[in-house]
């Protein structure tokens, strides 16, 4: 597992990587900077670690060099820019961890730093704009880096000590990490499927599944030859009504529907897992049960979850809330 940590000036990206070295016994990786290391960073850049870092010249050959040895741990800072990054995020082993805390924060931390090395700290202003620099370079475009970032932490602790226990409670180790659950995967595929929606109410996505494989998807919208909604054709939800009401004259689809139809009864058959990022209505509910599933997985809840509930209970058809993983304030 290589973990690769990225962050704005003292948001602990130094301190994150000294936890993984201690704790569990990661080792540290550095990648030779082409340019010189500008003195903000260098006062910044607080770790005594450094010194002990296994120094590749180029982030390929650090890639190689973590293939080869893929059953050890290593934790890096150093990801300069976006094609180190690229080099390094098309393993399956690499994980990019984004660590982030208030300006204000920051600043007083990097205050701290400069008195531990003997410089003069910069007023509040003039680290401001030291930070932008730092982070919107256009050869580095670091603040672009967290986007990609399968974890992201803030970080508004004021002790180590603090950052450190909530980091045990993280469990960054986790193989999850690397590669998603088969929850989180088929939940992907929904929350993707959504995007399709056309519903002017809300976008809803749904993935039917049976021994870990794709039977069919849906999203919500308005049949097949009729107007998209988002385009006027489903008077009800072009209106102000409250969720829930007029649904008798909705012609939306629901996502639900729209991948039991195309499944049909014969291919879902017994075992079949329906996956939703949004909990099914009762109207879907009596649907789902009656093909056969056994199984709804769904992320948003939905204001008819207790009714649509007492029928999957009834039913015999087990519902559960999925917990995604991936943004922890600390």
């Amino acid at each position: 597992m290589l973990i690769g940590i990225c962050g704005p000036i003292c948001a602990g990206k130094a301190t994150v990587a000294d936890y993984l070295i201690k704790k569990h016994n990661f080792t540290p990786l550095t990648i030779k900077r082409d340019d010189k290391t500008p003195s903000i960073e260098k006062s910044a850049n607080f770790a005594h670690w450094t010194s002990a870092a296994l120094e590749f010249p180029t982030a390929l050959l650090l890639d190689q060099y973590v293939s080869e040895n893929w059953r050890e741990n290593y934790v890096l800072t150093t990801i300069w820019n976006e094609a180190v990054l690229d080099t390094l995020a098309k393993r399956p082993h690499f994980v990019l961890l984004s660590i982030d805390a208030p300006i204000s924060v920051r600043w007083q931390r990097f205050r701290e730093r400069c008195a531990q090395g003997n410089q003069e700290p910069p007023a509040l202003d003039d680290f401001v704009l030291r930070n932008d620099d730092h982070l919107y370079d256009p050869q580095s475009s670091l603040a672009a880096l967290s986007s990609r970032a399968q974890i992201r932490i803030l970080n508004p602790t004021t002790t180590i000590p603090q950052l450190q226990a909530s980091l045990d409670a993280l469990n960054l180790l986790d193989p999850a990490r690397m590669r998603p659950t088969w929850d989180q995967y088929f939940m992907q595929l929904a929350d993707l499927a959504a995007r399709r929606s056309n519903c002017m109410r809300r976008q809803v996505g749904c993935v039917l599944v049976r021994g870990k494989r794709v039977i069919s998807t849906g999203y919500n919208g308005t049949p097949r030859n009729v107007t998209n909604c988002n385009e006027g054709g489903c008077a009800r939800c072009n209106t102000s009504k409250g969720g829930g009401t007029g649904l008798s004259t909705c012609l939306c689809l629901h996502a639900e529907e729209n991948a039991l139809l195309e499944a049909g009864r014969e291919r879902v058959g017994d075992g079949a897992v329906l996956y939703c990022n949004t909990c099914p209505c009762l109207t879907c509910s009596v649907k789902i049960v009656q093909v056969g599933i056994t199984e709804v997985v769904f992320s948003q809840s939905y204001h008819m979850d207790t009714q649509s509930a007492k029928i999957f209970q009834e039913a015999g058809v087990h519902l559960r809330q999925y917990a995604p993983v991936g943004i922890s304030s600390l």
